[in-house]
């Protein structure tokens, strides 16, 4: 297995023979849309950093793309024009089927929580994931993890878009993950609270995770304040530094890259 950090929360996995592209954000610095914050962090239109150099290399591979919810930063225009023209199967939540068909994608199978269905020749199973602590959550909106088995590979939690859950520490404990995918980036606007996991709910996802850690959504987006080497300092404080993973955007890890790391 093959995971290539693109940029934020856009990434492949690559299994053999398969190519799943992981909540697509295309565009060129700046082309996706206005700061999500003004006053709060720096207003810097969306999203912060180019594509790294790679990645259309790499995207243009996919077989399959796997969508957790339909946020621009994580589907932009260019993303849906890209589906659409290479007709690639979409795999997402039950409730975003309508909504994706009506972009003109096609969706190929819909998943919903805690069922575990087939995927690929292996499994997969929808994860409840909450978008933001306290009021904010509601109008953030439906969000799906995944958890991800494939024969003879290292299981997958993609946490998406999520403050640190009941749900999440279930499935950290009770499914045990060979790797786990954190969305990093502390996101929030310029009212309520985050959006995204605190730098505590990191350190803490990173702590009760059995397995690798791999963080993203951070240094792309103009509402996501936590920095790679702010993680990288947090982590190595605890001493967690061989258990984590902090890709640069194009950047590709192997699970054995992890192991040794480790």
């Amino acid at each position: 297995m093959k995971i290539h950090h693109i940029r934020n929360a856009t990434s492949v996995i690559e299994v053999e023979d398969k190519v799943i592209l992981v909540d697509p954000m295309l565009s060129k610095k700046g082309e996706a849309g206005p700061p999500f914050t003004f006053f709060r962090f720096k207003p810097q239109r969306n999203p912060t950093v180019g594509l790294p150099s790679n990645a259309m290399d790499i995207i243009e591979k996919t077989t399959h793309c796997l969508i957790t919810h339909l946020h621009p930063d994580h589907l932009d225009k260019k993303a849906v024009e890209f589906l659409r023209a290479k007709n690639i199967p979409v795999i997402c939540s039950i409730k975003d089927e309508a909504a994706l068909r009506k972009k003109g994608l096609q969706v190929s199978q819909t998943i919903d929580y805690w069922k575990r269905t087939d995927f690929l020749g292996g499994k997969i199973e929808g994860i409840p994931a909450k978008h933001g602590y306290g009021f904010i959550a509601k109008p953030a909106g439906n969000v799906m993890g995944f958890y991800i088995e494939f024969a003879g590979q290292p299981s997958v939690y993609l946490s998406s878009d999520t403050i640190y859950t009941d749900d999440v520490h279930k499935v950290l404990k009770e499914y045990q993950p060979d790797i786990s995918i954190v969305a990093a980036g502390s996101a929030q606007f310029d009212i309520f609270k985050p959006v995204l996991m605190t730098m505590a709910d990191i350190l803490r996802f990173i702590q009760d995770a059995p397995g690798q850690v791999i963080a993203n959504h951070m240094e792309s987006i103009n509402h996501c304040p936590t920095t790679r080497a702010q993680l990288k300092k947090e982590v190595a404080a605890l001493g967690l530094s061989k258990k984590v993973a902090i890709p640069q955007d194009g950047e590709c890890i192997t699970y054995q890259d992890l192991i040794k790391a480790s």
